[in-house]
């Protein structure tokens, strides 16, 4: 393997540029080299017009029956067609934005021509033209940038590997290999890179899938098995009828599905490896007494803990609940943001230090340098996809191996959390609180705005609040949508007896803080907002929620949205105004309007939206595999975990596992992102 993870600059012919043109591609060894597998390939076998599929890609071989004509269409644009006689047929093939192939056509001579077919137009939308030479049947297709061209790659693909194939090596067990009916991994890379045709491709592409989520399953089980052997973590002896009896104080009955991820996280607390779990529950399914049950635990056993959220309202709202919760317990709660005053926040900071703060909730300004904590013992950490992988670990290292609680509201297909968070332990609420109200879910075009004002009046005369949305803060030159500023003023106008507010991202925490406040004492009868109240926003008297251009929204988004109302025992209704544009927005809607299950909706999400867009791109965590995809994958993914968890519970060290050891410790220092 040492050899393998040479730089690429010892192949023959790589100077400085094209070892720049690689480096854009994420290859700078020989290994990279090797790995960098095909996107696609390209059946460049000449077809015969009669059998010929709809839509299908083919090459077409015949005499160009006469000069081809090129159309200019604008800056940038133009259109090549050139008519070929195939099987005594006419066949029009059209090149777009490809003038200079004018020149590559002879009345007369033959021509292959490789593009997609239409049956019912019998023509041929050209991709390239081909010489005689490049008739070898199946021809890879590389992601490529504009300093290293396709037929320059393919040339150093091969050079590596007639130079480096004896050295490849496989890091997949052989009795796994045997198991599954996978390839060798030399097998596995000339398949990728040289198929001699479909079959072969698809055995090495199902090797290659199989190889990275096995691979990439066993760097998180070594992390996780690493972290908990580097540091023991502490151990938390609270008493468990103590914690019964603040359970027993909250004015309503854990659900079983709380009552269970309760004993599991309870049961972390006590066992000396540091607790690493993720929380999930939907939208109001009582994450937040789970947390506080958690954190009371850890408190009652001497320790202190830390809450930290990503917004400073968010971080009022948990402080305010925490304080009610705890008090009569005596337990003391602080809330730590960044608009405390110089001397509020070194009177806090102190006695933080000084351990007369028993939970301190907050945003950022929790893992500050400049905040000690006495002894901290639990970190739970809300909405913990907002915060990036640093900002965690910040945090937890203002303690002795802390044990630690991630809470999502957002739901994550199982499938998902494994891939993103496979080295945590994941909880999962399944079930909603009894008495919670569904919330009813109606999609209407901006045709129907007149109705959905009448049902404002009525539901404002009913003394009900109502939250409207909008994609925008203010209006857009380059963007034709709803903005939270007009709206205001439009329904300010229209609701002359209503008092409407308006809240958004660019206005400071203050500003925020008290237009929030007011709402919430209900000084306030519409709140016109931007997705600032996605997370957090807890107000039982809001009853309506109207989402402007809802089909810029995902659907985790516009559910988090929803959550926001159907929080007290009246009925709840979300309307969702859109004009869709497309047949994903339009499934989207109407997926809305059919349930309110958070994890039926996460699974539709991640399937019109793939993997990426669901978790957003900054700090996601998610990893960018190259031919797996955890979604499609889900069986192999499960099967691919349950054998690197078993190879490592009968071989920790990898002992019997050179290669696969050789391979994580090449690993170790790169990202899992």
């Amino acid at each position: 393997m040492s050899e393998l993870m040479q730089a690429v600059s010892y192949l023959p012919g790589v100077g400085p540029k094209t070892q720049a043109g690689l480096a854009d591609l994420g290859i700078t060894t020989i290994y990279d080299l090797l790995y960098y597998f095909p996107k696609r390939y390209d059946d460049l076998i000449i077809k015969s017009v009669q059998t010929a599929q709809d839509q299908e890609k083919l090459v077409l071989e015949g005499l160009v029956a006469s000069r081809p004509l090129l159309k200019r269409l604008g800056y940038k644009k133009s259109l090549l067609v050139v008519r070929l006689i195939v099987e005594n047929e006419a066949i029009p093939v059209t090149f777009f934005n490809q003038p200079w192939l004018q020149d590559r056509f002879v009345e007369g001579q033959v021509a292959l021509l490789y593009g997609r077919w239409s049956q019912t137009k019998r023509s041929l939308t050209g991709m390239k033209v081909l010489s005689q030479r490049e008739q070898t049947g199946m021809t890879e297709v590389y992601q490529t940038k504009k300093r290293l061209s396709q037929k320059n790659l393919r040339k150093l693909i091969t050079a590596a590997w007639q130079k480096y194939q004896q050295q490849i090596e496989d890091p997949v067990p052989v009795n796994i290999r045997t198991k599954y009916h996978l390839l060798t991994a030399r097998q596995m890379i000339a398949g990728m890179h040289f198929p001699q045709d479909e079959a072969q491709a698809q055995a090495a592409r199902r090797t290659a899938k199989f190889q990275e989520l096995f691979l990439y399953q066993a760097r998180l089980i070594q992390l996780r098995l690493s972290s908990d052997q580097q540091a023991p973590g502490l151990v938390e002896n609270y008493s468990s009828d103590y914690v019964a009896q603040f359970i027993q104080s909250f004015p309503f009955q854990l659900t079983s599905a709380q009552s269970r991820v309760l004993k599991e996280i309870l049961a972390d607390l006590r066992r000396p490896q540091p607790m690493a779990r993720l929380l999930q529950g939907d939208v109001g399914s009582g994450k937040t007494a789970v947390a506080a049950s958690a954190i009371f635990a850890s408190v009652t056993a001497g320790f202190q803990a830390a809450l930290m959220v990503p917004t400073e309202i968010l971080a009022r709202q948990h402080y305010q609940k925490l304080l009610r919760l705890y008090q009569p317990f005596q337990m003391k709660v602080a809330l730590l943001t960044g608009d405390l005053t110089p001397k509020e926040h070194r009177e806090l900071v102190a006695q933080i230090e000084q351990g007369s703060v028993n939970i301190v909730v907050g945003t950022h300004a929790l893992f500050q340098k400049g905040v000690t904590y006495r002894q901290l013992g639990l970190v739970v950490i809300d909405e913990q996809h907002r915060f990036g992988v640093k900002q965690r670990r910040a945090l937890r290292q203002k303690g002795t191996v802390p044990d630690t609680l991630m809470m999502t509201a957002t739901p994550i297909p199982r499938t998902l959390a494994i891939t993103a968070y496979g080295e945590l332990d994941l909880s999962t609420i399944d079930e909603l609180p009894q008495g919670r109200q569904p919330v009813s879910t109606y999609w209407l075009r901006w045709s129907k705005l007149d109705q959905v004002e009448h049902f404002l009046r009525l539901q404002l005369a009913q003394k009900a609040q109502a939250f409207v949305i909008a994609p925008l803060v203010s209006e857009s030159e380059q963007l034709d949508l709803a903005n939270a500023e007009e709206i205001q003023q439009k329904l300010q106008k229209h609701f002359t007896q209503a008092q409407v507010g308006l809240v958004h991202g660019q206005m400071n925490s203050t500003a925020k803080e008290e237009v929030m406040a007011a709402f919430q004492a209900h000084e306030l009868d519409i709140l016109v907002a931007t997705t600032v109240v996605e997370v957090g926003v807890d107000v039982p008297n809001a009853t309506v929620m109207v989402i402007c251009n809802a089909e810029r929204f995902g659907l985790s988004q516009l559910h988090q949205l929803r959550g926001r109302i159907g929080r007290g025992q009246q009925t709840a209704t979300c309307i969702l105004l859109a004009d869709p544009k497309n047949e994903t927005a339009l499934q989207r809607l109407k997926i809305m309007t059919e349930t309110n299950d958070g994890f039926r909706l996460a699974q539709q999400d991640l399937q019109l939206r793939g993997a990426g867009d669901f978790f957003g791109q900054n700090q996601s965590g998610l990893p960018q595999f190259k031919v797996a995809d955890p979604v499609a994958d889900t069986a192999m993914l499960t099967t691919a975990r349950q054998e690197a968890r078993a190879l490592f519970t009968v071989d920790p060290q990898l002992n019997r596992y050179p290669v696969l050891r050789a391979y994580l410790k090449m690993k170790a220092q790169t990202s899992l992102d």
